[in-house]
């Protein structure tokens, strides 16, 4: 079952931690997003493959916006 990972506030991409096709495991960090000088973790949430990501890093993000897929 896929698994999209979202945004939680407006923030900039400061990092993409993984590429696609990549195995994760639960907690591991998928994205490095910015917001008012700190760095936030976007951990996976479920284990699995890396089948997208939506975001590069420098992008601006809005809540709710998709930044990858664990499948």
């Amino acid at each position: 079952m896929a698994h999209t990972l979202s945004a939680e506030m407006v923030a900039s991409v400061h990092s993409i931690e993984v590429s696609t096709g990549q195995r994760v495991d639960p907690g591991a960090v998928i994205v490095v997003l910015e917001s008012m000088k700190m760095e936030i973790p976007v951990l996976a949430e479920t284990g699995g493959i890396v089948i997208d990501i939506f975001v590069a890093a420098g992008d601006v993000v809005r809540e709710g916006d998709a930044l990858a897929i664990i499948e």
